[in-house]
């Protein structure tokens, strides 16, 4: 999500209808984010019932100014680490385990899906251990200790590209709020040289917005592009195609669905999560990727 300076302005505390809900509280708060987006309003905690159980004092927002990426949206379901996420304010009803699977949105009809509870973890996700960041608590961190291009390791591509310091700079985070996965530049340019020099006898394009690896496939029905694996600690994830090479118009104009940061954190997006149940078992403090989860 970016929204590296989120925060809450607790104002006044009164009691109204907004947003068509009774609030037991409300005051205003406002929550930036790293692309520019914002959404400000009233925040307060309402009731609510799943399948008959009810849970209490759920954090909600009523926004009323909405900037932005939130524009057109109906809302946001918070998934995060914070004190305020809706796994931590429901996590011993659904025993902190919850995953979901994002379709892609630009060629499927069939919806996204969130579980949560024990159903949530499926038996053929391979997992990772979550990391925690003392400094900044939000977050999903994840260890990355390499990546793969067509079956061979990337040099240049190690763990320590990726560390999390003891003062809470640097580290990946698994983020579902992200579209692109941003790496730390030596490692996306590492990942990139590879790709490219994989993909040699494709017909290069000019680049396209943040992309800077793009081809003209128009009037081929079909391509072969190298495989791209991403290695976790205890867990390699092998992207589909899809996850990586995207297209960007109608005219047949792909690009490589990755972009390099000049900052220390690296983010591991949702192009990269399609078509993957995301596992995440907070109470085994672990994170797990199940191919072919939408089904």
């Amino acid at each position: 999500m970016e929204n590296l300076h989120a925060f809450v302005a607790p104002i006044s505390i009164r009691s109204r209808h907004i947003c068509q809900f009774v609030y037991e509280l409300t005051c205003l708060y406002q929550v930036s984010y790293g692309d520019g987006s914002f959404t400000f309003g009233e925040f307060s905690t309402e009731t609510l019932t799943f399948r008959g159980t009810k849970v209490g004092r759920v954090a909600i927002g009523c926004g009323h100014d909405n900037e932005g990426l939130f524009v057109g949206a109906a809302g946001l379901l918070g998934l995060g680490r914070g004190k305020l996420s809706f796994p931590a304010l429901t996590g011993s009803l659904f025993n902190r385990k919850f995953s979901y699977c994002l379709v892609d949105r630009s060629a499927s009809s069939k919806p996204s899906s969130v579980v949560f509870g024990d159903s949530a973890v499926s038996r053929t996700a391979r997992f990772t251990p979550l990391i925690a960041n003392p400094k900044l608590d939000t977050f999903y961190y994840v260890e990355l200790i390499g990546m793969s291009v067509g079956g061979t390791r990337v040099p240049g591509i190690t763990a320590s590209l990726f560390k999390l310091d003891r003062a809470g700079n640097g580290g990946v985070i698994l983020d579902s709020g992200t579209s692109v996965t941003r790496l730390t530049r030596s490692a996306y340019n590492a990942l990139r040289d590879a790709f490219r020099a994989g993909t040699s006898g494709l017909k290069r394009g000019p680049q396209f917005s943040l992309f800077d690896t793009c081809f003209d496939l128009s009037g081929k029905t079909e391509v072969k592009v190298p495989t791209v694996v991403l290695h976790f600690r205890n867990a390699d994830v092998s992207l589909p195609a899809a996850n990586y090479l995207i297209p960007v118009d109608s005219s047949g104009s792909f690009c490589f669905a990755f972009a390099g940061t000049m900052g220390g954190l690296s983010i591991i997006g949702n192009i990269q999560q399609q078509g993957f149940r995301v596992v995440y078992d907070l109470a085994g403090s672990r994170v797990g990727f199940s191919p072919r989860g939408c089904a």
